[in-house]
């Protein structure tokens, strides 16, 4: 099994981010592995016989977020055979006879719990997610939509109050509501919660998408430099965050020997090539006063692609 290291600095130990789920170097902050999943299990089990069923599950854990916790339990009785379990003993129904607001939750949180592990994000954005979701089911404000796009939406939410921000097509891509329709309830969500979150900016995504496209650390500086100097500039009016940092790594990359092109890009991180063709094509008659003074050029400015 191939060991992580960073490519300048192998012989430096790597930090775990468990927040974003990052493996970072301790010395110059490259973005080594992403989207880390934790393998270990979660309990311990000193049962030696492999073919006999494990005992230290014994029922789901308490949930604060429906009624009763769901803790109750309905012992039925059988008017005909006795249903046994492998061990000959009669096997006690838990199943709980669920309301429809629980049973809707239930639902929904199944669902986030599964976008969240194809997004391969912490339990605790999971449980915030469930928490939106909760509040907006209460409200009884969004009757008449999905709830796979309420779902969705307050995945969005929590993701970006926790600050390990996903795009909308990420979402859309795990679920099973279109980007239009997230966007739309999103709104609606924040309406009705009464909430906010932080605005994006094209850092809460670049060493992720770096890091993806096997970038080096230079040019990541570089990239991220350069989308924050023409947001500043007001180089790339009306563009989204993902679409500057799409185009500043698509110009930095240009600029250093790891060339990338843009169907690479577009493909980490979502945007159409047309639209990061349009984005660069802004940016680039004003490229002398993005890149930073201390980047090293592998091609000179004058002769990076026009478009």
């Amino acid at each position: 099994m191939a060991r992580l290291h960073c490519s300048a600095h192998p012989d430096s130990p790597l930090i775990e981010d468990y927040h974003a789920g990052d493996m970072i170097c301790s010395e110059c902050g490259l973005v080594v592995g992403d989207r880390v999943i934790d393998v270990g299990s979660e309990w311990r089990t000193f049962n030696n016989d492999k073919n006999t069923k494990d005992a230290s599950r014994v029922g789901a854990a308490e949930n604060p977020l429906l009624d009763g916790g769901d803790l109750s339990t309905m012992i039925a009785t059988s008017s005909g055979d006795t249903l046994l379990d492998d061990n000959g003993k009669p096997m006690y129904h838990s199943r709980r006879n669920l309301s429809v607001s629980d049973r809707t939750l239930l639902t929904a949180f199944r669902e986030i719990s599964q976008m969240s592990e194809r997004l391969n994000l912490p339990t605790m954005i999971a449980d915030q997610a469930n928490t939106l979701f909760k509040q907006v089911h209460e409200s009884k404000s969004l009757k008449g939509r999905a709830n796979d796009a309420i779902a969705s939406a307050c995945m969005y939410i929590a993701c970006r109050q926790e600050g390990v921000p996903r795009t909308f097509k990420e979402i859309c891509a795990v679920s099973k509501v279109s980007k239009k329709e997230i966007g739309r309830t999103f709104k609606l969500i924040l309406k009705t919660l009464e909430t906010n979150v932080d605005l994006i900016t094209t850092g809460d995504f670049m060493s992720r998408f770096c890091s993806s496209l096997n970038m080096t650390n230079q040019v990541q500086k570089a990239a991220t430099h350069i989308a924050k100097t023409a947001v500043d500039l007001d180089l790339v009016p009306g563009k989204s965050p993902v679409t500057v940092a799409a185009a500043a790594i698509y110009m930095a990359s240009q600029a250093s020997e790891n060339k990338k092109t843009q169907r690479e890009i577009s493909v980490v991180t979502g945007v159409a090539e047309v639209t990061i063709r349009q984005s660069y094509k802004l940016m680039y008659p004003r490229a002398r006063d993005l890149f930073p003074p201390e980047f090293k050029f592998a091609t000179p400015i004058d002769l990076l692609p026009t478009q």
